[in-house]
C-alpha cells in the first residue's frame, strides 16, 4: 500500500502498519519513463481500489445466484401503469360544456324571440361565442368518456393536464 492510503487505514483502524508497507507516492526506477504525476495518479487508484474493497468486506447484504435460463427481464417492466386521470381538465372540460351549452341555449331562444331584447343583433354574438366555448369542452370530454370505457385509441394522455 501507499503511504496516503496507509495513513487512511490507520486512522479507521486504529493500529499502525509495518513500515515496509509504506511507500511514498515517487516514481520508482521502472517507473521512470512515466511522469510524476501519472506513476503518483495510478498509485492513488490502486490504493482507492484498495480502499474500496474492504469498505465492502463487512457488507451485511445478501446476494443470489440467477437462474442459468434468466434473460436479466421481468415482466413488471412491460405491463403498463393505471392511467393518470387528469380530474381539474376534466372539471374544466365540463365547465366549458355548461357554459357553452347555456349560452347556445340563450341565443336561440333570444333568435326566436322567446325571450325578448331590445337589440335582436346581439344575439348571434351570443351563440358564436356559445359554439367557441362548447366544442373544446365537448371534444375532452368526448375522449374522457371514450377512455373510461375503453375504446380502442382513446386515453387519458390526449387531454391536456394543465402542468398537474
Amino acid at each position: 500500500m501507499r503511504l496516503r492510503d496507509a495513513q487512511i487505514n490507520q486512522k479507521l483502524s486504529g493500529t499502525q502498519q509495518p513500515e515496509a508497507s509504506r511507500v511514498s507516492c515517487q516514481p520508482s526506477r521502472s517507473e521512470r519513463s512515466l511522469s510524476a504525476s501519472q506513476s503518483c495518479y495510478a498509485t492513488l487508484t490502486a490504493a482507492g481500489s484498495n480502499m474500496l474493497t474492504a469498505g465492502l468486506s463487512n457488507n451485511k447484504v445478501k446476494y443470489s445466484r440467477l437462474a442459468a435460463d434468466d434473460d436479466g427481464y421481468i415482466d413488471l417492466q412491460f405491463k403498463k401503469s393505471p392511467p393518470k386521470i387528469p380530474y381539474k381538465a376534466i372539471g374544466v372540460a365540463v365547465i366549458l360544456f355548461l357554459i357553452g351549452s347555456l349560452l347556445i341555449l340563450l341565443g336561440a331562444l333570444f333568435l326566436a324571440g322567446i325571450i325578448n331584447v331590445e337589440n335582436p343583433d346581439r344575439t348571434i354574438p351570443v351563440i358564436v361565442i356559445g359554439l367557441l366555448v362548447f366544442l373544446p369542452g365537448f371534444y375532452h370530454l368526448r375522449i374522457a368518456y371514450y377512455a373510461a370505457k375503453g375504446y380502442r385509441g382513446y386515453s387519458y394522455d390526449d387531454i391536456p393536464d394543465f402542468g398537474d
